[in-house]
């Protein structure tokens, strides 16, 4: 957890990388790792609807920016975003998916049947590695205790929420696709899920020598890597 937080604070004072834009490469790598995990022609619904699942902090952002890529990509996201930061640029991101028309839920059914029935998919972009153990029992408990019992699959943003950064998980969700932002979390040796989508490939090389990365190869011009 301290090496993913150096790594990113060298990028924003070092190298001068923007906070939004990082959000933003990595919110697109997520929508372009959904693609592969779920291509258009082989959703089940007749829509391609996606629900993502946005919580307050950094990985609700990054979530806000996957949302407005699918929708660039032809699919129908929908955005449920409970407790909304007030960080000016986080609103940006908000008011750029309500301008595309992406609808956003004002709650999330516990009815799991409801959400069974209406996407194809689940986005988990509620916590990251950024999120300290125990936020999982606050507001986004109820969040959680429901995507557990989603029958659909679920992509998880960088850590799956509910686990912890480094040990894993403890009884939290179980994604079936997990984007790693940047190089795999500690935690990610505890994913069982089908497919572990890398997204690290705008790093540095200078900072992927320091931190020791050592990158997987990324093919032709893609900005993520299945592992």
């Amino acid at each position: 957890k301290a090496e993913a937080e150096a790594i990113e604070k060298e990028l924003l004072e070092d190298y001068r990388f923007g906070r939004q834009q990082l959000i933003e490469i990595w919110g697109h790598a997520c929508a372009v790792a959904v693609t592969k995990a779920f291509p258009l022609p082989s959703l089940p619904r007749k829509q391609p609807t996606v629900l993502v699942v946005c919580g307050p902090a950094q990985n609700g952002a990054i979530g806000l920016v996957c949302a407005r890529h699918l929708r660039i990509f032809d699919y129908e996201p929908t955005i449920f975003y409970p407790k909304r930061s007030v960080d000016p640029l986080y609103r940006d991101f908000t008011t750029q998916c309500e301008k595309m028309d992406i609808p956003f839920l004002s709650y999330l059914p516990t009815e799991v049947q409801l959400i069974n029935d209406a996407y194809n998919a689940v986005v988990d972009a509620v916590l990251g590695a950024e999120a300290e153990l125990g936020e999982g029992r606050g507001p986004c408990a109820g969040i959680l205790a429901t995507l557990k019992h989603v029958r659909i699959p679920i992509v998880s943003l960088d850590v799956p929420s509910g686990w912890d950064v480094e040990a894993g998980s403890s009884g939290g969700i179980s994604p079936d696709v997990l984007v790693s932002l940047m190089a795999p979390k500690q935690c990610a040796r505890r994913f069982l899920g089908r497919q572990h989508f890398v997204a690290g490939r705008f790093v540095p090389y200078d900072v992927q020598k320091k931190f020791e990365l050592n990158p997987p190869e990324y093919p032709g011009t893609e900005c993520v890597v299945d592992l």
